[in-house]
């Protein structure tokens, strides 16, 4: 029994060693990789590159009140845009990265340069048995300086007071 006691220390103490605690930085660089690429992929109208970047339960939701895809009908939608090489480009000026406590889910929000010139990028990311980080939910938002949205209510009012009473009936 004697002999058997250093034994099974060693076992208990392998099997009390915490689980390695996931490599955040070396994330967050695959992250900010992974979205550079898709952001490149849309600007060189690469179709399967920005799809197969996405999950496949994953939803886009754009600047427009009516923009809130599934996977399948975003790419639906995106198709001839990118068949005829008129996609758009942006570019990240500044983004944020958060995880949770297991490495496994992400958010992050982003400022873009883009044709409609700054606008926000939020999104989750998850991480797949394969180590790949997928995008889940995208949000794309259009950002307005404080001084400017009394007349920016004013140009969308017309068209989106009837959008909100038809969503108020539901």
């Amino acid at each position: 029994m004697k002999k058997l006691f250093p034994l099974f220390l060693l076992v208990l103490f392998i099997a009390c060693d915490p689980p390695d605690e996931p490599n955040l930085k070396e994330y967050e660089a695959q992250i900010n990789k992974n979205l550079d690429s898709w952001n490149e992929a849309a600007s060189k109208a690469d179709f399967k590159t920005y799809f197969d970047f996405l999950t496949e339960d994953a939803v886009f939701i754009g600047t427009d009140a009516k923009e809130n895809w599934v996977k399948k009908d975003f790419a639906v939608w995106a198709k001839p845009y990118f068949d005829k090489k008129k996609t758009w480009h942006f570019k990240a000026l500044e983004r944020h990265i958060h995880f949770d406590t297991t490495g496994n889910l992400a958010w992050f929000d982003e400022l873009l340069s883009t044709q409609m010139k700054i606008c926000r990028g939020s999104g989750v990311l998850v991480r797949n048995p394969n180590n790949q980080w997928k995008l889940k939910q995208y949000v794309l938002s259009i950002t307005m300086p404080n001084d400017s949205i009394a007349g920016a209510v004013r140009i969308k009012s017309p068209i989106e007071d009837s959008l909100i009473r038809k969503l108020e009936k539901k």
